[in-house]
């Protein structure tokens, strides 16, 4: 059985005002409730905890499959209430436990930080996945393969990458590879629409930038964005894609007035 660190609020303000010190970072999570986030389930109304999925508690905010017997294709994303487009966001992340049965091979021990997205309200019902750039989040599957973390992937949008535009979905991160239930420290950096930095453990793993609306992506229904327009703000979100996963020390710096 994992052991779960558990973080008292005293220990929630001292990081909190630590990190308020370095400049003007801003916790997105106080640690105890959901306060602040709106959650969509594809097949479900926007707001709907399908069976209590993301969860607040001693300062982890968690994606737990407790109450599931298996997965039916309920993606869940749950998005921070204020959009921005310039700004740091810093988190820790971990992977517990075994995969939700049903869920897909790619899901194991897969999540992201889901950026520039698009409301949770203009979403579909059946939507699985809004509008957006992922700075996706994988653990080692100890195989002895490599497989990094830090990638990006681009559902209903572009990038320019290494001089050129993109259009595959997901492409991968020259970081390391993280097995276990270790914390990981993911950093991602925004300015607008010129340039995306994503950071693992400090360390630089991706960058790009130039990201625009791929309005022909099959698998966005009613796209909220001309084909080819520029995407420069968004929402903020975390996913639920069939592993459990927790978040702690969820920080943001705004950086639009640098």
């Amino acid at each position: 059985m994992i052991k779960k660190i558990l973080l008292s609020t005293a220990i929630i303000t001292s990081i909190v005002s630590s990190a308020a010190a370095e400049g003007k970072w801003i916790s997105l999570f106080n640690g105890e409730n959901l306060d602040g986030w709106t959650v969509k389930f594809s097949g479900f109304e926007v707001g709907n905890n399908y069976k209590d999925t993301f969860q607040a508690k001693d300062g982890i905010l968690s994606v737990n499959y407790d109450q599931y017997d298996e997965f039916k294709g309920e993606y869940g994303h749950i998005f921070y209430k204020d959009k921005f487009s310039h700004y740091k966001i810093r988190l820790e992340y971990r992977f517990t436990g075994e995969q939700l049965t049903g869920g897909p091979d790619w899901g194991i021990r897969n999540n992201g930080i889901m950026f520039h997205t698009q409301s949770p309200e203009s979403m579909e019902i059946e939507h699985g996945w809004p509008v957006s750039l992922e700075f996706q989040l994988l653990g080692g599957l100890n195989d002895g393969k490599e497989r990094h973390t830090g990638n990006v992937c681009t559902p209903g949008t572009h990038i320019i990458l290494n001089g050129k535009l993109e259009k595959t979905h997901c492409m991968d991160s020259n970081s390391k590879t993280f097995h276990g239930d270790q914390w990981v420290t993911a950093e991602l950096e925004v300015k607008g629409d010129e340039y995306m930095r994503q950071y693992i453990n400090g360390e630089l793993v991706m960058e790009y930038k130039k990201p625009i609306a791929d309005a022909n992506d099959e698998e966005q229904p009613a796209h909220p964005m001309k084909d080819g327009v520029p995407v420069t703000e968004g929402y903020i979100a975390l996913q639920a894609e069939t592993h459990p996963t927790e978040f702690r020390n969820i920080m943001l710096l705004d950086l639009s007035k640098d």
